[in-house]
């Protein structure tokens, strides 16, 4: 399969999706959203992907919307179904069984920010900037960053961060909780990269519960919670990368996970 608005490859595990519309500082059209939405179904689907790597050609990750789509014309409906491209993109980001990583290696701004946001991890370069400037322009958040943020960040830092619209660094980014990582501009993408391995490297069906109990601790009780890991622990005890994990550890060697 072919994208006209992304680059993706696959190696060493890693399902690498890069936004490839650098002429506009990888800036999101509708057509940018569906092929995403694709690439994203088709990492989740290859048995051989255990994780996806998000980042942008250029000099930025995403600048968000393309103003220029925006005054084109376009229908009260053609409108809605852009805005409803990010919304999908965003749940299928957090929803995805599989990890995902927005290496920030520029600007991520506006829906940019959102998307990366919704990532599992969010590694950034020492110069890159993240903002949400919609209130600033009079326009609205999306993608669920509404009830994303608060949670990372906390609330007070959340509406300091929607309301002033400001975009901050790497380093900053790591202090309050809204990125993991922040590494030297040298070399990011291939730092990243690294990174990447290292979660590819992790049984997926524990990443896959892992994951999936960590985004929904928060609306649940902890007996809820309890009774969901005490399901998990029982499902990846019947796995042969249980087993295979059991024995790396006695034979003191690094497991090698299949997925089975």
């Amino acid at each position: 399969m072919s994208y006209e608005t992304l680059v993706y490859e696959v190696r060493d595990g890693i399902a690498e999706i890069r936004f490839n519309r650098p002429q506009r500082l990888n800036a999101v059209t509708r057509q940018l959203y569906a092929e995403l939405d694709a690439a994203l179904s088709r990492a989740e689907a290859e048995h051989d992907v255990r994780v996806v790597l998000l980042s942008g050609e250029g000099r930025a990750f995403c600048v968000g919307a393309d103003l220029k789509e925006h005054k084109a014309g376009r229908t009260a409906f053609d409108r809605r179904q852009y805005l409803k491209g990010e919304q999908d993109v965003c749940k299928r980001l957090l929803e995805l069984q599989k990890p995902v990583i927005a290496a920030v290696n520029g600007y991520a701004l506006g829906a940019g920010a959102e998307m990366a946001i919704a990532a599992d991890f969010v590694l950034m370069a020492e110069s890159a900037q993240i903002g949400l400037p919609e209130i600033s322009i009079g326009n609205f958040l999306g993608g669920g960053v509404t009830w994303l943020l608060p949670r990372l960040v906390g609330l007070a830092k959340a509406r300091e961060l929607v309301f002033l619209g400001e975009r901050i660094k790497g380093e900053e980014a790591v202090r309050i909780g809204l990125a993991s990582r922040v590494f030297a501009d040298e070399g990011f993408l291939d730092t990243a990269r690294g990174f990447a391995r290292k979660i590819a490297g992790k049984a997926p069906f524990s990443m896959l519960l892992a994951k999936e109990q960590l985004n929904r601790s928060a609306e649940r009780t902890l007996d809820a919670c309890l009774t969901a890991e005490l399901e998990g622990m029982m499902f990846v005890g019947t796995t042969r990368d249980w087993q295979e994990g059991v024995d790396a550890f006695a034979e003191k060697r690094a497991p090698v996970f299949r997925g089975q």
